[in-house]
């Protein structure tokens, strides 16, 4: 029998399942690992879910010709202009991230640091990631030049690259991309002829600017497909869903047939009611727009405050820009944990913070780094409450840190902080600007 590719869970998934156990044993758990954005469901995206339970059909393997055009209308307001033919739907991006991989064939070239799934969706597709770091603070974009050098490299030794999967904002840093930075990979792919799979789920969770993340579909629209979903922007991970824009291209074309093929032997179609939920959200109708808008204040004031502590102990970290998510180095601190923890590296950092601490984070060897470096990946859309009114009070309170649990939280964090670098955090007012 011939062996097949070790698959090994996702360090996301498999830390909130570690946590939850902790927490039902009744330890004293800080969550600060998971991906899930802790938030209510829109009450009218509940309504129709529920008008649509009827429909049970298996409909259009691209998706239904509403959700198509729901998407072209979301991303041609955002300037790509885009056609319902050139959209396929999917049971969550994921899936589609994972199809698109298989449709494309070919190595991946992915950042380092990136996602947890994008080297691993490459080698269970039979091909292999091309890692290339990003440019500091420019997290999710691997460094167009490094991109260059990686793939000559790569087709040099036998090697097959044909794409590279970027995220737009990034996670794990929270961070974004310069548009110059982006524009450059796009002449890259350009010249190498590779297509670009820009990851844009986290579109909508930028903070403080009216300005647009840069595409790549901007500067390559022949060769970039973006895709999104819901999970992230309305907290929507358990529905499902997400959508990919193919490029109106003869590459695009050829992509979108292959596909649409792939789809139709892994889920031949997306969940009927779910498709009519997100058709009436990728409209954007105000109630859908305000409700965006209030999760994006939320999380950046959590995340700003959480992000001050790791700062206050001399951990390095970029300004957090976008998403729910932080990326600190405790390499200045390296010497203290190594004499008093014994700490050499995230894998170590991590399991001192989970055991003894009993807080959840996920080790920069989860994102692709290298066992030495001190980086670890932090989340904070856990801390908005441990039920649907806490949640609901977090969402729309006018300053959510001193709401009494995120307060007893970062409380805590504080407290675990100062154990570690060996000093009393300094108490922080929680009024001050963050």
């Amino acid at each position: 029998m011939p062996e097949t590719a070790p698959v090994n869970m996702s360090a996301t998934l498999a830390a909130d399942e570690a946590l939850a156990r902790r927490r039902l044993a009744g330890e004293q758990v800080l969550s600060l690992a998971s991906g899930e954005v802790g938030l209510p469901v829109l009450p009218a995206l509940r309504e129709r879910l529920a008008a649509a339970a009827g429909l049970n059909a298996y409909g259009p393997v691209a998706g239904s010709l509403p959700v198509r055009a729901a998407a072209a209308g979301y991303w041609s307001r955002r300037g790509l202009v885009t056609s319902p033919d050139s959209v396929v739907c999917g049971p969550g991006s994921k899936p589609l991230l994972f199809a698109l991989t298989r449709a494309i064939g070919g190595d991946v070239v992915v950042p380092v640091p990136s996602w947890v799934s994008y080297a691993a969706q490459a080698e269970l597709a039979g091909v292999r990631p091309v890692p290339v770091r990003t440019r500091p603070g420019e997290g999710g974009v691997p460094d167009p030049s490094a991109v260059r050098e990686a793939v000559l490299r790569a087709r040099g030794a036998g090697r097959d690259p044909r794409c590279v999967v970027v995220t737009l904002p990034d996670n794990p840093t929270g961070t974004v991309a310069a548009p110059a930075t982006v524009e450059q990979l796009g002449e890259v792919a350009r010249e190498l002829d590779l297509l670009i799979v820009s990851d844009e789920i986290y579109g909508d969770l930028v903070f403080g600017t009216a300005e647009r993340v840069a595409s790549p579909a901007m500067f390559a629209p022949e060769r970039t497909v973006v895709t999104t979903g819901l999970t992230k922007n309305l907290a929507l991970g358990g529905w499902r869903i997400g959508v990919a824009r193919l490029p109106d291209s003869a590459l695009g074309r050829r992509t979108h047939t292959r596909l649409v093929a792939v789809a139709s032997q892994i889920w031949s179609s997306t969940a009927a009611p779910v498709q009519e939920a997100a058709a009436y959200a990728l409209r954007e109708p105000p109630e859908v727009i305000a409700h965006i808008a209030a999760a994006r204040r939320l999380h950046e004031t959590v995340v700003r405050a959480v992000a001050e502590r790791f700062v206050a102990i001399g951990a390095k970290l970029a300004p957090v820009r976008a998403t729910c998510y932080l990326y600190p180095d405790f390499e200045p601190l390296r010497e203290h944990l190594v004499e008093t923890f014994g700490v050499d590296g995230s894998d170590d950092l991590t399991a001192l913070l989970s055991e003894r601490y009993g807080v959840g984070v996920l080790a920069g060897t989860a994102f692709g780094e290298d066992a030495r470096p001190l980086r670890i990946r932090v989340a904070t859309s856990r801390l908005y409450g441990d039920s649907d009114a806490e949640r609901a009070e977090a969402l729309l309170a006018a300053d959510p840190l001193r709401l009494p649990w995120i307060s007893a939280s970062l409380t805590r964090l504080d407290e675990v902080l100062g154990e570690l670098c060996g000093a009393s955090a300094a108490p922080f007012e929680h009024d001050r600007p963050v």
